[in-house]
């Protein structure tokens, strides 16, 4: 783009223009409801998240044939905690059972029961749901049977709804909640943050208005995307208005720190918004292009669900972008300089730090021995790089809720008296008929199965149904598979395929893993090559690249000791290192963008050290108060009940202030001097 072009939103008539775009493009969104089909069009099965060539997808695809559809196990459980059931009890589980079969939600078969555990403490009943896509399938029956235990409640018999169908009702209802949820916590912090940075009572309405268009504008667009193939999740939706809160409002306190810093100069107002788009924006594109190249590398991903992260952040980062170099110039022209009340700034204003203050002194402490500095600074973040030796990668599907989910509780109570794994079984696909007896036989005899049964035929070959007797989400029972699948193989012949719940999540793994071995240099790469043509050299670009590494690393440490010690959790998701990494790389360079563009310009005039000091000492204060802001965005997704999006929050949001305090103001500057 030439920067000529950039100067159009501060046009005398243009302004109106840009912002009577931004107001159509609004009320054609709104017109259409494409927020509300971005929401529906989320999938939220982790079977949907699984490569092409995973085992597990083929075998899903083969028993949706022989099944004619994917079958999702709903499990009442009813447990006496003192003693055995009596008549009372199985009279009221007759009585659920019948109520629940006269009034079948669609697609959802019988219950069939009680299933009575052999201490006579625990009874089941179960029905099966033809899945379909539609989240109402699931939700509808499970509801149900919820409803009809809180009427049919007896003192002394604790129930619950579990299986795989439960399992799914509780992460969808939680996903369906995050949009709204998110979007007020997000919104809220911004505020916060934008009237303490501006202290007016006005002015947190441009960027505010600004980036909840661009919000509004990436919703739109995320659906059009789910319409050409992108799969797009909770998860993906949950990140979308961090990534677009926190980076648009990013740039836009480094587009306002430099208009009004053009104000003080300027007596027009349209050629103090042309001169900061001019300086400033070509590093808000570069910034921008950087996360967005970083964030497309996803789509490499073999996860389904990581790679739709991939274009729908990246068309999150691009609308705020756009919006913070066409809409929010507009508006801030057409207010004028009383959109800073009470602290108007005047032809001939100066600012302290612009030339000393705080950030100056900072500079000048660091050059007086920058080798000690530095060297100083990077034994820190390899001592905090340490808490990498407490990575556990034990975060499973059973205990991913931060609270007590009824699905989860369920299971624990089936366990209890059942085999773990009677509520969701695992399956074998017998090409050859005539050897499913064989491969019955292999698997019955392995000790963590507890039974095989057959459970149809069709012209895949027949299923079998594998019940195991450990719990189907733990990572015990995730690394038997390859041996399940050997022991199938060696008895049905190679074509023998195994499936399942438990299959699918150690396949995720194994998917997650590759993901975060191939993405990562490419992503450095990438970074690279931007940073090398933005800057114009070769040395600096590898600094800074550096430095980012070693920030992530510190970041991850952290997380990793304070996940483990202070929060309690049971271990992290495997793909939390990736998301770090994309996030903390791609946006932690922002802020080295920022500050070395400065330093660039500034270096032309003074000299590389005073360049340096300069350049440090007037982007401190907008940069530092931009990492607070983008931290302050992610630490919104504490507030999600879902302890793998708490941990990417805790990890990017304190990796940002990592590096805007230790990375960007210490370490950069030392190495640079």
């Amino acid at each position: 783009m030439r920067r000529s072009l950039l100067t159009l939103p501060s046009g005398p008539r243009l302004k109106w223009v840009f912002v009577g775009i931004w107001l159509l493009i609004a009320f054609a969104i709104g017109a259409a409801s494409l927020p509300a089909k971005f929401e529906d069009a989320q999938d939220n099965e982790s079977s949907s998240f699984l490569p092409g060539d995973a085992e597990s997808t083929k075998a899903l695809a083969a028993s949706r044939d022989i099944e004619g559809a994917e079958l999702l196990p709903v499990v009442i459980v009813y447990r006496r905690a003192e003693g055995k059931l009596d008549r009372a009890d199985f009279a009221r589980i007759e009585g659920d059972r019948e109520a629940l079969n006269a009034d079948l939600p669609p697609r959802t078969g019988p219950y069939r029961g009680p299933k009575l555990s052999r201490d006579g403490t625990t009874a089941l009943l179960t029905a099966e749901i033809k899945a379909n896509g539609e989240s109402s399938t699931i939700i509808d029956p499970v509801d149900d049977a919820r409803d009809r235990l809180d009427e049919s409640a007896q003192p002394g018999v604790e129930t619950a709804v579990t299986g795989g169908a439960g399992f799914s009702a509780d992460a969808i209802t939680v996903f369906e909640s995050i949009n709204g949820t998110l979007l007020v916590a997000t919104a809220s912090i911004v505020f916060i943050l934008l009237l303490i940075v501006y202290r007016s009572p006005i002015f947190w309405f441009f960027p505010l208005f600004a980036v909840g268009m661009a919000e509004l504008a990436s919703r739109g667009i995320g659906f059009g995307l789910t319409e050409i193939g992108v799969t797009v999740n909770g998860q993906s939706a949950a990140i979308l208005p961090v990534l677009v809160f926190g980076a648009g409002t990013d740039y836009a306190l480094l587009l306002v720190a430099r208009y009004r810093e053009e104000l003080r100069r300027h007596d027009d107002k349209h050629e103090a918004m042309a001169l900061a788009l001019r300086r400033a924006g070509p590093a808000i594109i570069a910034s921008g292009l950087t996360v967005i190249a970083a964030l497309l590398c996803l789509t490499l991903a073999e996860v389904e669900g990581t790679a739709g992260l991939g274009p729908i952040g990246a068309t999150g980062i691009a609308v705020a972008m756009v919006s913070m170099l066409t809409l929010l110039p507009a508006s801030l022209v057409i207010a004028g300089r009383w959109a800073f009340w009470p602290f108007i700034p005047h032809v001939g204003d100066r600012k302290a730090d612009e030339t000393h203050g705080a950030w100056r002194r900072i500079g000048e402490r660091i050059g007086r021995s920058p080798r000690r500095v530095w060297i100083g600074t990077v034994a820190l973040l390899l001592v905090l790089s340490l808490g990498w030796l407490n990575l556990d990668t034990g975060l499973t599907q059973d205990n991913s809720f931060r609270s007590e989910v009824e699905s989860v509780r369920g299971q624990q109570l089936l366990s209890e008296a059942f085999p773990a794994g009677a509520s969701a079984p695992a399956y074998a696909i017998v090409p050859d008929p005539a050897k499913a007896p064989a491969v019955a036989r292999a698997l019955a005899a392995q000790e963590i199965v507890e039974g095989v049964r057959r459970s149809g035929t069709g012209p895949p070959g027949t299923e079998l149904e594998v019940i195991l007797a450990a719990d189907p989400y733990s990572t015990s029972t995730y690394a038997q598979i390859p041996e399940l699948r050997a022991v199938a193989r060696q008895a049905g012949g190679p074509g023998v395929l195994f499936g399942g719940p438990s299959a699918i999540e150690r396949d995720l793994r194994v998917a997650a893993a590759h993901d975060s071995k191939l993405i990562p240099p490419i992503a450095l790469a990438v970074v690279l090559l931007i940073l090398i043509v933005l800057l114009r050299a070769l040395v600096a670009p590898l600094i800074l690249i550096a430095t980012v590494i070693l920030s992530f690393a510190a970041a991850l440490g952290v997380g990793y000791t304070v996940f483990d010690v202070v929060f309690g959790f049971d271990g992290s998701d495997p793909s939390l290192p990736l998301f770090a990494f994309i996030f903390l790389v791609a946006l932690g360079i922002d802020y080295n963008i920022f500050l070395m563009a400065r330093v660039r310009e500034e270096t032309a005039s003074d000299g590389a050290r005073e360049g340096m000091l300069r350049g440090l000492a007037v982007t401190g204060a907008v940069i530092t108060s931009a990492g607070i802001v983008l931290a302050g965005t992610f630490s919104t997704l504490a507030v999600l009940p879902l302890v793998y999006l708490t941990e990417i929050g805790f990890v990017v949001a304190f990796g940002v202030l990592l590096d805007t305090f230790i990375v960007r103001s210490i370490l950069v500057p030392a190495l640079v001097l």
